[in-house]
């Protein structure tokens, strides 16, 4: 039997980590997560404690010192970790600096240590801010983000690929649509149904209804990660993650309340063109990048919706 490959997952606890974290698990590799706690749970991945494969370190990507002791060893370097709430971001404008940015360089400051050669990174549709385009390509631009999240993703982006051409780093990044279903701790989907949960006959939704991306359910999302990563060989290898096709949140709206079988609920619209400072108003990711490579999403994103919806409403009812 041939050595297994170890994989560290900075922010593996977390919604898109945690479902990772099971399929590398399922595939033979060994496994060490690395999270705070501050997004990701414990319950996501408990499962998992008392496997010969797994390894979970309570640790902030700040501490260099513990973060470069646990990182040592590994092949393959999983960069997952983010403060994914976008809007508490406009209030502490530290936070994506540090966990976003700060991180990253600690990461890339552990694998040059150490001669780790591989990383994957997640970065995101909203690195493009505002165009004219219907959807965006990878090489489009100029890019200018619009909120500090997007930034960090940006010179987290800029940090890589400089490590790449320095020091012979590897890496995969990975410009996320929405990602939805299990696990998750926030977003759109999540939110109507907390506040369907608590008022079944009112629902307040943040901006005009009209905003429209795309989303990808994450079971989708790591197919691609791991398809990209076994099939696309170059020293910086950058990607779209998305379906074809978007979806507008007042479309979200009636899905979830399908799924929850909830008639006559008022919509209640805070009526701003976008939901906080920084989102975007509309965005597409053009993903035929990928499908050249031979990876396509099977579902659409109203398709997503609708299993993310009804993924979710379990979980949050057991």
């Amino acid at each position: 039997m041939g050595k297994s490959i170890r994989g560290f997952i900075a922010g593996g606890a977390g919604f898109i980590g945690s479902n990772l974290t099971r399929r590398l698990i399922e595939l033979g590799w060994d496994i060490t997560v690395y999270d705070n706690l501050s997004m990701g749970r414990k319950d996501f991945i408990k499962v998992f404690f008392k496997n010969k494969q797994f390894e979970f370190v309570k640790g902030d990507l700040l501490n260099s010192k513990l973060l470069h002791k646990h990182i040592k060893g590994h092949d393959v370097v999983f960069h997952f970790a983010a403060s994914s709430d976008i809007s508490l971001g406009t209030k502490k404008t530290d936070l994506d600096m540090n966990n976003g940015f700060l991180s990253t360089y600690n990461i890339l400051e552990g694998m040059r240590r150490y001669n780790i050669k591989k990383i994957v990174f997640t970065s995101s549709g909203s690195i493009y801010g505002k165009g004219s385009k219907p959807s965006f390509a990878e090489d489009d631009g100029p890019i200018f983000p619009l909120s500090l999240y997007a930034a960090s993703k940006v010179a987290s982006e800029a940090y890589i690929s400089a490590f790449c051409n320095v020091y012979g780093i590897e890496a995969w990044i990975f410009r996320l649509a929405n990602i939805i279903g299990p696990n998750a701790t926030h977003g759109v989907i999540f939110d109507f149904i907390n506040k369907l949960i608590k008022n079944p006959q009112s629902l307040q939704v943040l901006g005009d209804g009209n905003q429209i991306k795309p989303y990808l359910y994450v079971d989708e999302c790591i197919d691609g990660i791991l398809y990209v990563l076994n099939h696309s060989k170059d020293r910086l290898n950058y990607f779209n993650l998305s379906c074809n096709g978007t979806v507008n949140v007042k479309k979200i709206a009636g899905i979830v309340m399908e799924v929850m079988n909830l008639k006559n609920v008022r919509l209640h619209y805070t009526g701003e063109e976008t939901g906080w400072p920084g989102d975007q108003k509309k965005i597409g990711l053009n993903p035929l990048k990928i499908n050249k490579l031979g990876w396509k999403a099977k579902l659409t994103s109203k398709e997503a919706v609708r299993l993310a919806a009804q993924k979710i409403l379990e979980q949050r009812t057991v």
